[in-house]
């Protein structure tokens, strides 16, 4: 009688335990985990291996001028669902493609379009778990390509936006559990293109288009913008994505936090950019703050040689610069102490001089548990560089591999210093073996793939799942990965750099035979989740309400 009374109670704990992982008790959320192991390659060289794509930005141009020079976007994604990330390459003047990704870094070019286009997202719009594409033109407009399943595109319009959109972002805003869309103008393109109805149309500027059931709400935050960069990100900490935009010229970068009240200019930096080309973030020392990096354009050496190249740019300035000048023709990287000051550590930590530098972005490369930097770096106008052969500036790309110990190492030996002209860049597990590849889009050559054959350290991947939400994949979701020796932090976001879209997917790197804890994920509504027991491999975590 005692052991069948063990059994019972035994059989109605397990029962219990059951129905309480499987079931929305009380109305709280319930989350299902899946793992995956990364795919084993065997190709170690110790470098990342390129491999050119059959797509060249502005091919058909005979010589680069104004501001044809600017490029175009690229995104990674997975746009058909079969677990691997897709590329979306833009193009200023010619074919824009997708190339699928068949394994293997075998790619299959499709043309979506002919067209002149900027900025270049995948991100689930309309919550139908399909990543959407969406392009900034150069004549300003967007372009909205709808995934109608398994990567069926068609072009749809988003008639209730007409402002010009160089730069934008998108993230939950007003926390109503959708996604809202920033944008920004580049008034200088805009004005070469419109001409004389430029100042008449009164599209140009900062804008916060607001999604209300599919359609969007615009609100003008300035009337002028030379927005290479903008970012949605949470400066304040109160848990409401703020918007940082990144001004090119004399335009001063600007801050708007995001309250309860509404919007407020804030002045938050001590020092800034002068001529911001890229934002990108992320935890550099792992001590639980994010520091956030704004590229510049400043010669990476002072070598006579490269001064000389670069000298007419510095004669033909503009913008007299004093000491105390916030803006500054360098990059700018803040930090933000226990006080909740920013301050610039960017020279201490050897990112103050890159090179004409463009999409710039953190990711931990060598898997050491801590982010390194990589910039895509050059330009070719016949502005600025007709005394040069080709009107072009070559510089190699950088690779900086983050020392723990507070600085950024140029390394060559990994062998990223392309100099074909980067403009656009991201980084994403292409061949699902655990660590990051990289793609860029170059100016009048062949874009490229990076395949990272480093293999040190050891990975996983988050990617998130939101049913029966407008944000399927929790964008504006951050990450907590922690190990028996530090905590990593990421966050999702739909883009970074200069003009490229994200993937969904987050990758933490740590050193071999690292203890995995735990993730703790704070969804956008500030929920907090904590999933154990986690292997390395591709974690997929799905909530249900």
């Amino acid at each position: 009688m005692g052991s069948f009374r063990f059994l019972f109670f035994t059989f109605c704990f397990l029962l219990f335990a059951f129905l309480a992982s499987s079931c929305n008790v009380a109305g709280q959320p319930i989350y299902e985990l899946t793992q995956t192991p990364f795919v084993e390659n065997g190709r170690c060289s110790g470098v990342f291996v390129p491999h050119d794509l059959p797509h060249v930005t502005a091919e058909s141009v005979e010589r680069i001028g104004f501001f044809i020079s600017n490029g175009s976007g690229l995104a990674v994604n997975d746009l058909d669902g079969d677990g691997d990330a897709d590329l979306v390459l833009g193009n200023i003047l010619g074919p824009i493609q997708i190339f699928w990704n068949e394994g293997d870094f075998q790619f299959e070019s499709e043309l979506l379009f002919d067209g002149s286009v900027r900025a270049v997202t995948a991100v689930d719009i309309d919550g139908d778990n399909w990543l959407d594409l969406l392009f900034s033109t150069r004549n300003g407009d967007i372009q909205f390509w709808k995934n109608q399943g398994e990567g069926e595109f068609v072009e749809q319009r988003l008639d209730s936006i007409e402002a010009y959109v160089y730069s934008l972002d998108l993230g939950d805003v007003d926390l109503d559990g959708d996604l809202d869309l920033v944008t920004a103008s580049y008034d200088a393109s805009m004005e070469l293109i419109h001409r004389s109805s430029f100042d008449k149309t009164g599209l140009t500027g900062v804008y916060l288009h607001e999604n209300t059931t599919g359609q969007f709400e615009t609100v003008q935050l300035a009337p002028r913008a030379q927005a290479l960069a903008l970012q949605l990100v949470d400066l304040d900490g109160n848990g409401r994505l703020d918007l940082h935009v990144g001004n090119d010229f004399d335009i001063p970068d600007v801050v708007w936090l995001n309250n309860e009240e509404g919007w407020t200019v804030a002045e938050l930096f001590s020092r800034t950019t002068m001529s911001t080309m890229s934002f990108d973030r992320g935890d550099i020392n792992n001590d639980g703050l994010t520091e956030h990096f704004a590229a510049d354009m400043h010669p990476y050496s002072e070598e006579p040689a490269i001064m000389e190249q670069w000298q007419p740019i510095f004669d033909n300035m503009t913008h007299d610069m004093a000491e105390d000048d916030p803006q500054q023709m360098a990059n700018v990287l803040q930090t933000n102490g226990e006080s909740g000051a920013f301050s610039n550590i960017a020279i201490e930590s050897g990112l103050s001089a890159t090179g004409w530098s463009w999409s710039s972005k953190f990711g931990d490369l060598d898997q050491d548990g801590f982010l390194d930097l990589y910039v895509v770096n050059g330009m070719q106008a016949l502005n600025n560089f007709s005394h040069l052969p080709n009107d072009t500036l070559v510089e190699e790309n950088l690779a900086l591999k983050n020392n723990q110990s507070g600085q950024f190492d140029r390394i060559d030996a990994w062998g990223l210093n392309s100099t074909l002209g980067g403009r656009s860049m991201s980084m994403v597990d292409f061949d699902l073996d655990g660590d990051l590849d990289i793609v860029v889009n170059n100016l009048s050559g062949p874009s490229q793939v990076f395949e990272n054959q480093l293999c040190t350290g050891d990975s996983l991947q988050v990617e998130l799942a939101w049913q029966n939400s407008s944000n399927w994949y929790g964008i504006g979701s951050l990450i907590f990965l922690e190990t028996d020796s530090v905590t990593l932090q990421r966050d999702v976001r739909v883009t970074s750099g200069y003009l490229s879209g994200d993937s969904v997917r987050v990758h933490f790197g740590f050193e071999d035979d690292t203890a995995v804890h735990q993730i703790k994920v704070i969804w956008p509504d500030g929920v907090e989740s904590i999933h154990q027991n986690i292997q390395p491999g591709l974690i997929k975590i799905t909530r249900q309400e």
